[in-house]
């Protein structure tokens, strides 16, 4: 037989469709597409400078640290200290083993104090450009205070012999010893007195049968190129200290959880998109008479979930895989359109297929366009997983509409008898009983329950909680000192000079704020910006200092000639012909940092901080004048969550008022009003009883809740459409609810706390509509009212 006209231009239209996907798959390129960092959720171009200064913290230095403990097993006798070589052997093997790999960019031991030397070496060396120019301005402050009896240079002189001679009787003099020919005026020992508190950071651990090691990783953890080639390099340093002795290593990066989270989310994606697939065609099996019918509904959800990809990955860089993921729920959604065209019986006997489709294309229509139009709304959102689930949810609705149209029209079939089951109903009294005691328990359970509502946002609920990762890593952490009675501070600034000006306004707030506490930055090592700015000046007024100072030095019993290296350095100092720039002082600071250190600042085009480190526990948080914040990283984002999700619920007001208006627009003041009901109604119940029931709501409790509604505006409209005939509500409502709770009620599954909070909140709303649906149609049931089609 011959294919009619419509039917062959319905197969060539799917058939080119078709290979559009298998050529956008083919060379589609999933490592560069697909995204499981968990930055990807935040935008690039975040406004706020706390999270943008987070953001940039968590994809530079600091997330590539990885710490490793090598422990050697205890022995009582080693007179001849053989074994305790071996640890050193097997220790400088494994450390020398990580260098070498190109997956590593900085590896030390602690211990090791190469890096304080190197710091300290370079800070004396420049003493005098980054240190006496802030200690000037201070000087000359305290100067002009006093009575004036003499001039500046002398005041000076007097008070640098003087301090000279008092520090000289002090315990820790012993360590400047050598130096202080070179530096009278104490600048660098002063400079180090407050690290005195933190001289643990260069400690070598508890034992000699533990060995610390911290490491710097080439690539950004949170990359692929971060994560397997790191634990090889690791695997490998183990193997080849393992020739040298015997030794438990524990170690912890960022690297383990990211690769981890990948891991354990593309299988959580994989399975519940399966696990998805089955549960809607096992009810499109169940409720069909002739269940092999309802294979035709899988090109429909086929086309509908790669058509979702494809749009996505075209418009968007990178997308992060937990869209695909939420992504599953297209399952139950898109074989809604498949149900409402097979389902619905035939007007007469030989009724063509174009004709059916024809009087269905306007609740078709309403039902997908005011999802579509509501979900679209979602790309003003800056939250990025929220515009590209908007994209991806519209563009499976659009292709789910346009394959079941495409496939009822080009199939031989177009009628499925239901069973029997699928199309019982109560009788009318029943159902109006369950209904009065359904809206008593529905209005208490809204209006208790909305009082009880708790919103927390974690960004923690993002990824699969892995406790042994966690506890692997506070153990090891511990090793390294790391402590709750310590806090780290950040403060920022667009230039360094900027952040160099917060950082003074920070110190003088903790020094109020935590009276007695320590807090030591390399950032103070630099002069402030204006001090240097002045400097020139300064040391252009103090053209008498050096003899001033060899007499006041020779007056406190010194022999002048002893400081002749400090002399020639200040003669230098007077006579160079340029000087370096700030940013100059700035940049020798930060290449001079290396290993730990280096994690204590950073100065770039996109941000410049200070890190502080201060012994006391996290607390009091530093006003927004001070431009500083702790590094409690988790607390930040979760506050920026905080406020996307008040974002996203402007966005879901605006665009289920959008909804409401369409559906007026489309079926009338009066028939809107019952249809827009029936939605929100439904929502506003499921708030109630999660609040009722006492869970803590998150913004993809919000994302569901209006997901939710999108999508129950379907029953209501299709319930609306066989109302004005007379009819009753199709068995296709029930059908299409119970996909679309069974595939929502799949992603409550997971493991991941949001996706499971969407897909329960979903799964909610659209029972709560079929159970509205069913007890009260949209219009009264005529007596001997034949059943709504099916058979």
């Amino acid at each position: 037989m011959a294919v009619s006209r419509h039917k062959f231009f319905a197969r060539l239209i799917l058939g080119f469709v078709a290979l559009v996907f298998c050529g956008w798959f083919w060379w589609f390129d999933y490592d560069r597409k697909i995204s499981t960092d968990i930055l990807d959720l935040v935008p690039a171009d975040e406004r706020e400078p706390e999270l943008a200064l987070v953001r940039q913290m968590a994809d530079e230095r600091v997330a590539r640290v990885v710490l490793i403990a090598l422990r050697f097993p205890e022995t009582l006798n080693d007179p001849l200290k053989k074994i305790a070589a071996q640890r050193e052997k097997a220790a400088d093997v494994f450390i020398e083993t990580l260098r070498r790999s190109p997956a590593f960019a900085e590896v030390v031991r602690l211990g090791d104090t190469k890096a304080f030397v190197s710091i300290g070496t370079y800070i004396f060396s420049h003493r005098l450009d980054l240190l006496l120019p802030g200690r000037l301005a201070k000087w000359k402050t305290e100067y002009s205070r006093g009575t004036k009896e003499i001039n500046f240079t002398e005041w000076l002189a007097e008070k640098a012999a003087g301090g000279l001679s008092a520090y000289l009787i002090k315990p820790e003099a012993m360590a400047f010893q050598d130096m202080l020919p070179s530096d009278p005026l104490l600048l660098v020992p002063q400079a180090l007195e407050p690290w005195q508190a933190f001289s643990g950071l260069a400690g070598s651990g508890k034992s000699d049968r533990l060995v610390l090691v911290w490491a710097r990783t080439t690539d950004s953890p949170l990359k692929a190129e971060g994560q397997q080639p790191v634990f090889k390099a690791v695997a490998a340093a183990e193997a080849a200290a393992h020739v040298e002795g015997d030794f438990e290593m524990r170690w912890t990066g960022i690297s383990r959880f990211a690769e981890a989270s990948r891991r354990r989310i593309e299988g959580e994606m994989s399975g519940l998109n399966l696990l998805s697939l089955i549960a809607v065609l096992a009810i499109g099996f169940a409720g069909v008479r002739r269940p092999y019918k309802a294979l035709n509904l899988a090109p429909v959800l086929l086309f509908s979930l790669l058509g979702a990809w494809v749009v996505t990955t075209a418009l968007f860089t990178r997308v992060h895989v937990l869209v695909f993921v939420v992504g599953s729920l297209l399952g139950g959604v898109a074989v809604d359109y498949g149900f409402y065209l097979f389902l619905q019986p035939p007007r007469t006997p030989d009724e063509p297929p174009l004709a059916k489709a024809g009087r269905l294309l306007k609740p078709l229509l309403s039902s997908a366009l005011t999802a579509i139009t509501g979900f679209l709304l979602l790309l003003f959102s800056d939250l990025p997983l929220i515009r590209q689930l908007g994209v991806f949810v519209s563009a499976g609705l659009l292709f789910a509409l346009g394959a079941a149209l495409l496939w009822f029209a080009q199939s031989g079939d177009t009628w499925w008898e239901t069973r029997a089951f699928i199309r019982a109903r109560l009788p009318g009294a029943g159902r109006k009983k369950i209904l009065h005691v359904f809206w008593l328990i529905a209005c208490v359970v809204v209006v208790v329950g909305f009082w009880r509502l708790k919103w927390r946002d974690d960004i923690r609920d993002l990824d699969i909680s892995s406790p042994e990762l966690r506890n692997n890593a506070a153990e090891v952490q511990s090793l390294f000192g790391e402590n709750d009675s310590q806090t780290i501070y950040l403060t920022r600034g667009a230039t360094a000079a900027q952040a160099r000006v917060a950082l003074e306004r920070f110190h003088t707030w903790h020094t109020q704020a935590y009276p007695g506490s320590n807090a030591v930055s390399v950032g103070s090592v630099l002069p402030q910006p204006e001090d240097w700015e002045s400097f020139s000046t300064s040391l252009h007024e103090m053209a008498d200092f050096e003899p001033t100072l060899r007499a006041a030095l020779v007056k406190h019993g010194f022999e002048a000639e002893a400081f002749d290296p400090f002399f020639t350095a200040w003669r230098d100092l007077l006579a160079r012909s340029t000087s370096p720039t700030f940013v100059d002082l700035v940049l020798g600071l930060r290449a001079a940092l290396t290993g730990p250190l280096g994690l204590m600042m950073e100065s770039g085009p996109k941000a410049s901080w200070f890190a502080t480190l201060t012994n006391h526990a996290p607390g009091i948080e530093p006003p927004a004048e001070v431009a500083t914040v702790s590094s409690a990283q988790l607390e930040t984002f979760n506050h920026l969550f905080e406020r996307y999700r008040v974002s996203a619920l402007w966005l879901s007001a605006v665009g289920l008022g959008l909804v409401g208006l369409s559906v007026l627009l489309v079926y009338g003041i009066r028939r809107g009003i019952r249809i827009f009901a029936l939605p929100a109604g439904s929502c506003l119940f499921a708030f109630g009883l999660l609040g009722l029931t006492g869970q803590t709501l998150n913004l993809f409790h919000l994302l569901g809740a209006f997901l939710g509604v999108c999508l129950s505006h379907n029953y209501a409209i299709f319930s609306a459409e066989n109302a004005a005939r007379g009819d009753l509500p199709p068995p296709s409502i029930r059908l299409s609810a119970l996909t679309t709770a069974a595939s929502f009620g799949v992603l409550a599954l997971s493991h991941i706390p949001v996706i499971a909070a969407l897909g329960l909140m979903v799964a909610t709303i659209v029972l709560t509509a079929l159970f509205v649906v069913e007890l009260e149609p949209f219009s009264a049931e005529p007596i001997g009212q034949k059943d709504a089609g099916g058979r």
